[in-house]
C-alpha cells in the first residue's frame, strides 16, 4: 500500500495550507482587541448621557470608551455625528489618536502573494509535466528530435570497410 505518488500530494497540501494560513492571518486581521464589548452607537450615546463613560480614545471613526466600572467598550461613530460636544458637556476625558495603519510587511506580502502563487503554479505544472513524460526532457522538449546528423567529418563507413569481417 505504500504508493510513492502520495508523498508529493501531502507536501503540496501542506504548502497550500501554509499559504492559506498566512493569507488569512494578514487578510482577516481584527483591529479591535479581544474582550471588548461592541456597543451600538445609540447605546453609547445613552451611556454618555447617563454619565457611565469616564474617558474615550478616538481613532478615526472608532471610539474606545472606558466605563466608570473600568470596562472597555468600542463603537463606530457615523460621519457628521456631533459626539465631541456631547462628550465635553458630560466631562468625559477625550484622547484622539490616528487610525491604525497596516504594517508594511503585511501590505508587501499581500501585494506579492498573487504573483508568487502564479509562479508557484507554473513551476508545479512544469515539474508535473516532466514527471509524466518518462524522462523525456520535460515540457519544453516538444518537437525536438534526438537524432544526430552525420557529416563527412565524423567519417563514413562503406561496404569495403566492413567486407571480410567475421561478424
Amino acid at each position: 500500500m505504500n504508493n510513492p505518488n502520495t508523498a508529493p500530494n501531502f507536501r503540496n497540501l501542506a504548502i497550500v495550507a501554509a499559504v492559506m494560513a498566512l493569507l488569512s492571518l494578514f487578510y482577516f486581521q481584527n483591529t479591535s482587541a479581544p474582550g471588548r464589548e461592541q456597543l451600538p452607537y445609540s447605546a453609547f450615546v445613552t451611556a454618555v448621557d447617563q454619565g457611565e463613560i469616564r474617558s474615550v480614545t478616538i481613532q478615526g471613526q472608532e471610539v474606545v470608551a472606558e466605563r466608570s466600572t473600568g470596562e472597555r467598550v468600542t463603537t463606530y461613530v457615523p460621519r457628521g455625528a456631533d459626539l465631541i460636544a456631547q462628550l465635553q458637556q458630560k466631562g468625559v476625558v477625550i484622547k484622539a489618536e490616528p487610525p491604525p495603519q497596516p504594517s508594511v510587511l503585511g501590505s508587501l506580502l499581500l501585494s506579492l502573494l498573487p504573483f508568487a502563487l502564479m509562479i508557484g503554479i507554473v513551476v508545479w505544472l512544469s515539474r508535473r509535466a516532466m514527471g509524466q513524460q518518462g524522462g523525456g526532457g520535460g515540457l519544453m522538449s516538444i518537437g525536438k528530435s534526438k537524432a544526430k546528423l552525420l557529416t563527412e567529418a565524423h567519417g563514413r563507413v562503406t561496404f569495403d570497410d566492413v567486407a571480410g569481417i567475421d561478424e
